[in-house]
């Protein structure tokens, strides 16, 4: 029983902490768009690939400063739409090449060092606390070969 009670009780925390978050999702202003400037869909770069950000409708702020109509970028770097959370902090990890690089300083730019081959590269704006906004703000993927 007293199994069962904890495992019932951590559920509850589960899905309780979970709609919490969903309710302090920040939301996006009407028509926020981001869009990577360069380099072009399809292009062939060398390293070290210059990756320039684009947004409209909102500001970019640093992570941590609440804001209203602003968020900060985040690039991934070959990770599918299924590894996506929309609902909570968006994790910053490194496995192999897929990668969400966090810009919490408020960057609008950066250069990144990728393995020879194709990669998708995408941005997704995020609140002062790492969640994406509501709407989601996220680029079209785009694809390089890094030769």
């Amino acid at each position: 029983m007293r199994t069962f009670t904890t495992f019932a009780a951590a559920m509850a925390m589960t899905v309780f902490g979970s709609l919490a978050a969903q309710a302090d999702k920040t939301p996006a202003p009407e028509g926020a768009a981001v869009y990577i400037i360069a380099p072009a869909d399809g292009t062939t770069v060398s390293n070290p690939v210059n990756v320039k950000f684009g947004l409209t409708g909102m500001g970019v702020a640093p992570a941590g400063v609440e804001k209203e109509k602003t968020g900060h970028h985040h690039l991934l770097v070959n990770v599918p739409d299924s590894e996506i959370d929309f609902d909570n902090p968006l994790p910053a990890y490194q496995e192999g090449s897929e990668a969400v690089i966090h810009f919490g300083g408020g960057q609008t730019e950066t250069t990144v060092e990728l393995p020879a081959g194709t990669h998708e590269l995408r941005l997704l704006v995020a609140d002062h606390n790492h969640i994406p906004h509501d709407p989601p703000v996220i680029s079209d993927v785009i694809t390089v070969t890094v030769k």
